[in-house]
């Protein structure tokens, strides 16, 4: 997709602040950050939204959140916690349509989160 910014930090058109890359996978950190520690998990297959993932997507989101689990790890929020969110449309907060995770920690998460 031409006009995906995702897309084009997978092409290496834009270039993010990488903290993990694998052949499926790219986490880097938001620029727009909601706590200490924010990355966002993307897939490296633009697919727009929860809505469109198919059954064959099953190991790729699997993936993603394979990842989450590394980012914490290496991030240094995996003892402590740390939240992982995927928005679904507009009103739910997707503001990129390409799927994304977020991964969240570095503080205390409230719930409902608001």
């Amino acid at each position: 997709m031409t006009d995906c910014i995702f897309c084009k930090m997978i092409s290496g058109e834009m270039t993010p602040d990488v903290v993990l890359e694998t052949d499926q996978v790219l986490a880097f950190r938001d620029i727009n950050p909601q706590a200490p520690t924010h990355v966002l998990v993307i897939p490296k297959r633009h697919i727009t939204s929860i809505n469109d993932l198919q059954a064959a997507d099953a190991e790729l989101v699997g993936q993603l959140y394979l990842a989450a689990q590394q980012v914490a790890r290496q991030e240094g929020i995996d003892e402590d916690g740390y939240r992982t969110v995927m928005n679904c449309g507009e009103k739910a907060g997707q503001s990129v349509f390409h799927i994304h995770l977020h991964v969240l920690g570095g503080r205390a998460m409230q719930w409902p989160p608001g």
